[in-house]
C-alpha cells in the first residue's frame, strides 16, 4: 500500500452497527457487560476506547509498528516513555532538542534519580563515548527542535544495539510521511500529534508506537496505570486530520523548499538551518533517511541582534507569531523566549540557540503570497 492510500485507510473499518465510513465518536466512560467480565473488549474508556483504537492501529500501520498508543499530549507520551526506567538509569539525549523535552528530563525525572547526558548527536563518537554500565536509553530528535539538526538513527541503532540499549526517536518534525524510524532501527517513535499528524491547530494529543510486544505491554499498563489519555473527540480529529497527512505534507515541503532558498539568497539572512540546503550539516544523512525535507525552517539576521528579530516578528502578517508548528497556516516564534525558555540561556547559545533565532512552520499557503510576506517582514 502506498503512503496515500495508507493515510486514508490504515487501521479503518467501517463501523460495524451502521456502516459509518468514518470512525464514530464513542463518548462513553463506560461500557455495559453482560457478566462480570464478559464484555466486548471495552470496560472503561481510560483503558480502551473504540475511537483511540481506530487512532492508534493508523498509527502504528503509518509507522510500519505493530502497536500504536495515544496520549493526551506529546509530553504525556515522553512522560510514559521515561517511566519505563528506574532510579540510577542514565538516558543520552541530543543537546538540540525540544524545551519542553529538556524540561521533564531535568526538572521532573532528574529529581527521581534519573541522568540524562546532553551531547552534540551529530557526531556519534560523542555518543558512543557517554556510554556507561547505567546508560539504559538512546533519545534522538531528527529533526532537532530548532536547529533543523540531523541525526543518524541508523548509526544510533548500531550504537544501541551494541549496548542492549532502547533508542526512542522524536519524529515530531518529519512525521512517518517523511522518515520511519523504526525501519532504521528505532525501538520506540513517539509525537506530538498536535503538530504535523493532526495538522490543523486544533487538538492537543501525543503517541508512540512501536513492534516489540513486551514494549508494548510494559506502555499499554503505564497508559492505563498513569491514565494520560485522549478523548474520543480529540481522537476522531486526528484521525481526521491523517486523511490529509500525505497532501499536506507535500505542500509543506515545497513551500519549505522555496523559503529556505529566498532565505538563503536575501542579503540581511545571515544563516539559515533546513535540511534540504546542500551546505547543512548532515545533509547527506538526511538524503538517506528522509523522503523530503518538510517546512521546518530556522534563520539568524545579519548582525544577530534580538531586536531585529523581534521586529521582523511583529511585521510579520500571514506568519503568525503563536506557540506551536505543523498546522496548515504558516506561524513563527522566537524560541528563545517561547518554545526553549525553559533551557538556560548557556545551555542553549552552547547549543547554537541564539537569542535573535526565528523558527518559521511554513504552511500550506499559496507560496507568492508567503514569499512576499517575508518580503515586507525583512525588509
Amino acid at each position: 500500500m502506498k503512503f496515500g492510500t495508507k493515510a486514508i485507510h490504515a487501521g479503518i473499518e467501517p463501523d460495524p452497527t451502521t456502516g459509518a465510513i468514518m470512525t464514530p465518536i464513542y463518548q462513553t466512560s463506560t461500557y455495559v457487560q453482560r457478566s462480570p467480565g464478559d464484555h466486548k473488549g471495552y470496560e472503561y474508556s481510560r483503558t480502551h476506547n473504540p475511537t483511540r483504537t481506530a487512532l492508534q492501529n493508523a498509527l502504528a500501520e503509518l509507522e510500519n509498528g505493530k502497536h500504536g498508543l495515544c496520549f493526551a499530549s506529546g509530553m504525556a507520551a515522553i512522560d510514559a516513555i521515561i517511566k519505563m526506567l528506574k532510579p540510577g538509569d542514565e538516558v543520552i539525549s541530543t543537546n538540540d532538542l525540544y524545551g519542553g523535552s529538556y524540561r521533564i528530563f531535568t526538572k521532573i525525572f532528574a529529581n527521581y534519580g534519573l541522568k540524562f547526558h546532553f551531547t552534540d548527536m551529530s557526531d556519534l563518537s560523542k555518543v558512543e563515548a557517554l556510554v556507561n554500565e547505567n546508560t539504559r536509553m538512546i533519545w534522538v530528535e531528527t529533526p532537532t527542535n530548532p536547529l533543523l539538526n540531523i541525526i543518524d538513527i541508523k548509526g544510533c541503532a548500531a550504537i544501541a544495539k551494541k549496548h542492549n540499549l532502547l533508542l526512542v526517536a522524536d519524529n515530531t518534525f518529519a512525521t512517518p510521511y517523511l522518515q520511519t524510524p523504526l525501519d532504521l532501527g528505532a525501538d520506540i517513535v513517539m509525537h506530538s500529534l498536535t503538530k504535523y499528524m493532526a495538522g490543523h491547530s486544533d487538538v492537543v494529543m501525543g503517541a508512540v508506537v512501536v513492534k516489540d510486544d513486551e514494549l508494548h505491554e510494559k506502555l499499554a499498563f503505564i497508559q492505563n496505570a498513569c491514565g494520560g489519555t485522549p478523548g474520543p473527540q480529540d481522537c476522531f480529529l486526528v484521525l481526521r486530520g491523517i486523511k490529509t497527512l500525505h497532501i499536506r505534507m507535500e505542500r509543506h515541503c515545497e513551500n519549505g523548499r522555496a523559503v529556505a532558498q529566498y532565505l538563503k539568497n536575501h542579503d540581511k539572512v545571515e544563516k539559515v538551518f533546513w535540511p534540504g540546503l546542500e551546505d547543512h550539516p548532515n545533509h547527506q544523512v538526511a538524503k538517506e533517511q528522509m523522503r523530503s525535507y518538510g517546512g521546518m525552517i530556522s534563520f539568524v539576521l545579519k548582525g544577530d541582534r534580538m531586536e531585529d528579530a523581534i521586529q521582523v516578528l511583529e511585521r510579520f502578517k500571514y506568519f503568525s507569531l503563536a506557540e506551536s508548528l505543523g498546522g496548515v497556516e504558516s506561524l513563527c516564534g522566537h524560541p528563545a523566549s517561547m518554545t526553549h525558555a525553559s533551557i538556560p540561556g548557556a545551555e542553549r547559545l552552547k547549543a547554537g540557540l541564539s537569542d535573535s533565532l526565528i523558527r518559521l512552520s511554513v504552511g500550506i499557503e499559496d507560496i507568492e503570497d508567503l514569499l512576499a510576506d517575508l518580503e515586507q517582514a525583512i525588509g
